[in-house]
């Protein structure tokens, strides 16, 4: 459930005690890479939630067909519903605009209802991720609003810090490298799979499975698809 802000709704007093995780994505579909993501992060770092943050549409996959917004928030949902920790927020849903991580970061930073006036929040990206944070959409900003978790993909190395060159070098405190088990998936391979008539069983949540059956999502095999390599977050 969300306010009409867009933000979740958990009512009552402010949730405090601890930092708050962030992992944004299309998710689509949602997938075990995204919830290996969030778990090592979360016992990594102690974090009290995470969020789930769909986008609508990123702006580094204009021109490529996505599913609709609706389908892949209900996969979400389903994947986490088992997980206390982990929640859907339609912050980017429900406003208008391209999404840019920085805004989001902004608006979730200033949710009372995540701690006060400035909520302890982690930005959650795998390493392929992390490599292109200093051509995102106002990196500083986002450096400046969260702190970030960097975690390792299969097929891409581990980067540093100082990835983030000199521009952002006074910043590169605010990340953090995680080590983690490495897992090679990508949501562009499991549409695939299902365009070819392939299993997915054990790459997605079974509820996911059976939601895109049951919706014949990613049947067509003239469907165009957004980039081979999956981004975890978002410009």
């Amino acid at each position: 459930m969300t306010d009409a802000s867009g933000a979740p709704d958990r009512g009552g007093a402010p949730d405090r005690g601890g930092p708050v995780g962030v992992l944004g994505g299309t998710f689509d579909p949602i997938h075990l890479g995204h919830l290996l993501l969030a778990e090592q992060a979360r016992d990594a770092l102690g974090l009290r939630r995470i969020l789930f943050v769909p986008a609508p549409r990123p702006p580094h996959k204009d021109g490529a067909t996505l599913t609709s917004p609706t389908r892949r928030a209900s996969m979400v949902a389903l994947a986490i519903a088992d997980h206390a920790e982990y929640e859907l927020s339609r912050v980017e849903l429900d406003r208008d605009g391209p999404s840019y991580t920085a805004d989001t970061l902004e608006l979730l930073a200033g949710d009372p209802a995540l701690g006060g006036s400035r909520a302890d929040l982690v930005l959650i990206l795998s390493a392929e991720s992390f490599r292109d944070l200093p051509t995102w959409h106002e990196p500083r900003r986002i450096l400046q609003t969260a702190r970030v978790a960097v975690l390792p993909r299969g097929g891409h190395p581990m980067p540093e810090a100082g990835w983030l060159g000199p521009g952002l070098a006074d910043l590169a405190a605010s990340v953090t490298i995680l080590d983690a088990p490495r897992l090679e998936l990508s949501g562009y391979e499991i549409r695939a799979r299902v365009a070819a008539g392939r299993s997915i069983r054990h790459l997605v949540p079974r509820a996911v499975e059976a939601y895109i059956s049951d919706h014949s999502l990613y049947r067509d095999p003239g469907r165009p698809v957004a980039d081979s390599l999956e981004r975890t977050l978002h410009p």
